[in-house]
This record gives structure tokens, C-alpha cells and sequence, in this order.
């Protein structure tokens, strides 16, 4: 700006009488000064200033991080649509459920006969091993009715030991014996004092050389009741 500020100043000085009226403005002793006192009071850009410094790149954990939600990304992207799909479905019926009547009533209907068919079930499979423990108890309580008691507990013992393996599939083992089965951890209190007062008596019987009367067959018939009843089964 200044270059264009002397050059003009010189084509006014060329014309005619410029050197009378001005002629003191091509004086380079009072021109340089000035444009070096001008240049020099820094209010006057000269030069481009220098670009800016490039951004700090991110921290490698913060680019790992991006590059592991991209993978992510890529690999989920073909179940993406399914997953919208079952999300729609969701939603429309939790929508009809709630805000359609007739859906909802038909929903409630569905659910209540899906109950009552799995408490039919469980009311068959209780009943249909009731009467299995009826039968067993029947030909035992013959058995003690002719005198034979040490048969009579006998069968009680091995039905027992049916009752468990049912209950608790891989609890019996070949090698086991009543007395292993009544110390195992796997069956709850109620039922492993039931079975040990059974497996007692025989053991007695057997090894002990002691008669089992009337009163341990009543003990032992007691006990194996309670062995049937379902929520002796439940863990404390």
C-alpha cells in the first residue's frame, strides 16, 4: 500500500506545476524516514502471519477405542435388522395389550390356559406317584400284617431309593450304600431324616441281628410317608 502511495505521489508530482506546489513529497530524505518509521510502529501488515500449528492428534487409547466400536459396528450390522424387526414387534404388542381390548382379553385367556395346563400336569405326575406310594404302602402293610417285617421295611427301603434317583437323578451311585445315600449333602433335611430312620432299621435288621417288630415297622412306614410328601423335598 505504501509502493502504491509513492507511485501515486510521483505521477502527481510529474504534471505540470507539481514541483512548485509539492515537490517536497519526492524528497527521499523525508520519504524513507517516514516509511521506516511507519513500517516500524507495527500498525502496518507487511507480511502473511505464519499458519496455525496442525491439531495435537488423539491419544492411542482414544483411537482404540473408536477402531473397537467401528469393528463392532461391522460385525453387528447384519442383525441389525432383524433386531429392529423383533423391537416392532415388541412394541406393536405391548401397544395392543394395552390400549385393544379384545387383544388383551385374548392374551389373559391364552396365559390362563397355559397355566392351567401345566398345573393339570403337575396334579397328573402328583397323583400318578401318589398312587405308585399307595400301592407300595399297601403291599408292605401286607407283608407286615403276616409277620414279615424285616420284608415289609426291606421294600420301603428299596422305593426309597427310587424316590431318590427320581428326584434327584445321579445322586445314587452302584457302589453306594443306605448309609452314603443318608449322609448326602444333596438331599434336604426332611427327606434325609426320613430315609436315614429307614435305612437304620434295616441296617440293624441285617447286620445287627436284631428282629424288626411291629413298633420299628411303624416308625419306618411313618417315616417313608414323609419321604412322598413333595415339599419335604424342598431345599432349606
Amino acid at each position: 500500500m505504501i509502493s502504491m502511495w509513492i507511485a501515486q505521489t510521483s505521477a502527481v508530482a510529474g504534471t505540470p506545476g507539481a514541483a512548485a506546489e509539492g515537490g517536497w513529497l519526492l524528497d527521499p530524505e523525508l520519504v524513507d524516514p517516514a516509511f521506516s518509521q511507519t513500517v516500524a510502529g507495527g500498525e502496518i501488515q507487511t507480511a502473511f502471519p505464519p499458519p496455525p500449528p496442525p491439531p495435537a492428534p488423539p491419544p492411542e487409547w482414544l483411537t482404540s477405542l473408536f477402531d473397537a466400536i467401528g469393528r463392532f459396528f461391522d460385525w453387528s450390522t447384519p442383525a441389525a435388522k432383524p433386531l429392529m424387526w423383533i423391537a416392532v414387534a415388541v412394541v406393536a404388542l405391548f401397544l395392543l395389550y394395552h390400549f385393544v381390548p379384545a387383544f388383551a382379553r385374548r392374551v389373559d385367556e391364552w396365559r390362563f390356559r397355559r397355566r392351567r395346563a401345566d398345573a393339570d400336569g403337575e396334579d397328573m405326575a402328583a397323583a400318578a406317584e401318589a398312587g405308585a406310594a399307595r400301592a407300595l404302602l399297601a403291599e408292605a402293610d401286607a407283608l407286615a400284617a403276616a409277620g414279615r417285617f424285616a420284608e415289609a421295611v426291606h421294600l420301603l427301603l428299596y422305593r426309597s431309593v427310587e424316590d431318590i434317583e427320581g428326584r434327584r437323578p445321579g445322586l445314587v451311585k452302584p457302589a453306594m450304600t443306605s448309609r452314603d445315600l443318608a449322609a448326602a449333602r444333596d438331599l434336604p433335611p426332611v427327606a434325609r431324616g426320613a430315609f436315614s430312620r429307614i435305612a437304620r432299621a434295616v441296617e440293624i435288621s441285617l447286620f445287627g441281628g436284631r428282629a424288626i417288630d411291629a413298633g420299628a415297622w411303624d416308625e419306618c412306614r411313618a417315616a417313608y410317608a414323609d419321604l412322598t410328601i413333595a415339599r419335604n423335598w424342598a431345599r432349606a
